[in-house]
């Protein structure tokens, strides 16, 4: 029985020893490892990151940055680059991270030159952030889309305006605003058509009451009033019927509206100067 024991202790030990001689081996392999980053300037990261970036190399170029935030975490390369990091994730469609980014930047400098830059980013990326740009700026209806990333976006170019209305972005900003207003108006007129195709005529006619409260100055106001028109007709509500024709025919005499297109065009977004 001792000489099972003492045999058992030996291999312990030698397992122990082996596990140590692993770990100072592991330890001594990684320590070989250089940086070829390390002592290398802020200027000199920030140039690499760029160059990274105007090559299209995103990944790269975020690993450049952020050595450079964490070794220089002040001055106006730490700055440029948390944007430039939002930019590579918008150029790579990574939504969400662009956001998360942009997010970051306004925190920390509200009142940066590159704020508005941030906003913009930040707005257009999150009409993006489920579904492909090019999909949804150059062919998708705006109207067919979740409304809630429509509101959110609206929102934030909003924003923009107001705080930065002179900046370069501020036109642009202000386009997309009227266009998503067109495109929320739309979205409530076509499910108010869905309820009213399924014959939930209430629904549809709360729909169509939110359009002439929210949306009265849009084209799609004449449309609301027509379905709701229909709406009383189906549910035999006469009065209703007559109470919404005077309202169609008091607005007859209006100039006439351009119908609107509810496409944006892709932004021309560049990498911050």
């Amino acid at each position: 029985m001792s000489s099972l024991k003492s045999t058992f202790k030996r291999t312990l030990l030698t397992i122990a020893m082996g596990s140590v001689i692993l770990t100072t081996a592991s330890c001594s392999w990684l320590n070989s490892i250089e940086d070829p980053t390390e002592g290398w300037s802020a200027d000199k990261l920030y140039v690499e990151g760029r160059d990274n970036l105007n090559e299209g190399n995103w990944e790269t170029a975020r690993d450049y940055y952020q050595k450079l935030e964490a070794r220089y975490p002040f001055g106006k390369y730490a700055q440029q680059a948390q944007i430039e990091t939002a930019y590579s994730y918008f150029r790579e469609r990574e939504m969400s991270q662009a956001i998360i980014a942009c997010d970051r930047f306004l925190r920390q400098y509200p009142d940066h030159p590159l704020s508005p830059y941030a906003m913009y980013i930040k707005g257009v990326a999150t009409l993006d952030e489920d579904d492909g740009w090019m999909n949804w700026l150059t062919k998708q209806d705006l109207s067919k889309r979740d409304a809630q990333a429509a509101r959110d976006a609206f929102d934030i170019f909003k924003e923009l305006v107001e705080r930065f209305p002179h900046s370069r972005y501020a036109n642009d900003a202000r386009e997309r605003m009227y266009e998503l207003i067109h495109a929320q108006a739309q979205y409530e007129i076509n499910t108010a058509m869905y309820y009213y195709k399924r014959h939930a005529y209430i629904a549809a006619i709360n729909r169509c009451q939110t359009v002439l409260n929210d949306f009265q100055s849009t084209d799609q106001a004449e449309e609301a009033l027509q379905i709701m028109k229909d709406s009383y007709k189906a549910l035999g509500m006469e009065g209703k019927v007559k109470d919404i024709e005077r309202i169609i025919e008091a607005n007859k005499n209006r100039p006439s509206k351009k119908t609107v297109q509810h496409v944006i065009q892709a932004p021309q977004v560049e990498a911050p100067q």
